[in-house]
């Protein structure tokens, strides 16, 4: 079973139409009200800040878990110079971005131990790395999921878990289609491939993490090559 975190839009919806096509069995969740999703089966609503939340979660979908994935792409984002930066807003980003991560694998790790099996992707990101301005929440909540994938890393390899990070660069999905033309081309100019990615790169990887049982504790970058 793969259970995807923010799989409403961007990444998350795109890896769980991909899986779902697989024919596997996906299950995703979305944050915010919506209609559509409510109908469908396979998604659930839910805030990965709330422990109480997501331990609800694991209980329900408990009985049919076997080969348990969990891919956390929900992330929350606040772009600030951090002496102008609102301190709520800053923690917001903590608090969903790792926090919220870490609930759903604590949540799940019981029912992964007790199967002795278990697939934990986590999506990092290239900002973490190269310092852009105004992306100190950001930065931190994603940097900070390498110390503590580390961790998790080392405590359950003998129980068949793995757990690893995707440090994602720009791809031609999600946020970057959201700004200006402008601002695009200069993102692409530092990108060597001098190219956006295609998210079935990423699909491509998640699936290498799931199908590997000796690659864990570990952060891949990419990102056509930007440092």
């Amino acid at each position: 079973m793969i259970l995807i975190t923010g799989a409403s839009r961007g990444i998350g919806k795109f890896l769980f139409d991909k899986f779902t096509e697989d024919g596997e069995k996906v299950y995703g969740t979305y944050y915010s009200e919506n209609p559509e999703l409510e109908m469908n089966e396979k998604f659930i609503q839910l805030d990965v800040t709330d422990f109480s939340k997501t331990e609800e979660l694991i209980g329900k979908l408990r009985s049919g878990i076997s080969k348990f994935v969990l891919i956390n792409c929900a992330g929350n984002n606040y772009n600030s110079f951090a002496h102008k930066s609102s301190a709520d807003e800053w923690k917001k980003v903590i608090l969903t971005n790792l926090t919220g991560t870490y609930h759903m694998i604590r949540s799940s790790l019981p029912v992964m131990r007790e199967q002795n099996y278990g697939r934990i992707v986590n999506f990092a990101s290239v900002v973490a790395e190269t310092g852009i301005p105004g992306t100190s929440a950001y930065a931190a909540s994603k940097s900070g999921l390498w110390g503590m994938t580390r961790s998790i890393a080392v405590e359950n390899a003998s129980k068949g878990i793995t757990i690893n990070n995707l440090n994602l660069g720009y791809f031609d999905i999600g946020m970057i289609n959201e700004v200006s033309e402008e601002y695009q081309q200069i993102v692409k100019k530092k990108i060597p491939s001098g190219k956006f990615g295609d998210p079935v790169n990423i699909y491509k990887a998640v699936r290498f993490l799931i199908e590997s049982d000796y690659l864990t504790g570990t952060s891949i970058d990419i990102n056509g090559g930007i440092f």
